[in-house]
């Protein structure tokens, strides 16, 4: 499998944009609330802080074989950033993972952008979808319901692993 970058996403309701630097600023705000790293651990960080990952991230995967693509998802009608999906790609599958902002969250926007991104990825030839939920977190079990991945009975440091073949 080739390399993939990040290629914008469109859906009904959400513009998956590739993740820039210049996102860091608006994107610090949506992800402030504490809350969103109940699951995941860590605290929100400063639009400086990233920044820096965003770079990082920008620069691309030190590994060849590894392809790391992100976006940032716009919700078209308020015209502002809501969240973020992700996906590192090897040849074997792509891993997933996608963060909605509290204000927006309990509109279904979590689940159209992991499934325009999980569509997306099929598209490409991606052979398999992977997230790794915790077991706990009922909303972030139904976003990957939503994008057609299930549950399988594999933990990864207390995470249950869901996936989807997509070729």
């Amino acid at each position: 499998m080739t390399a993939l970058a990040a290629a914008p996403i469109d859906t009904a309701r959400l513009a998956l944009l590739p993740l820039r630097v210049e996102h860091a600023e608006e994107m610090a705000e949506v992800l402030a609330d504490p809350a969103l790293h109940h699951f995941t651990g860590g605290e929100p960080e400063s639009a400086e802080a990233l920044r820096r990952r965003y770079l990082r991230w920008a620069a691309g995967s030190p590994d060849p074989a590894v392809s790391w693509c992100n976006w940032v998802v716009r919700l078209r009608e308020a015209d502002c950033l809501a969240g973020t999906v992700q996906a590192t790609v090897t040849a074997g599958a792509a891993e997933i993972a996608w963060v909605v902002g509290t204000p927006w969250q309990r509109r279904g926007l979590a689940a159209e952008a992991a499934t325009g991104l999980v569509d997306w990825l099929a598209g490409r030839g991606v052979p398999v979808a992977v997230a790794h939920i915790h077991p706990g977190h009922a909303a972030s079990a139904a976003v990957a319901r939503a994008a057609g991945l299930r549950p399988t009975d594999r933990l990864q440091d207390g995470e249950l692993r869901w996936e989807r073949t997509l070729s």
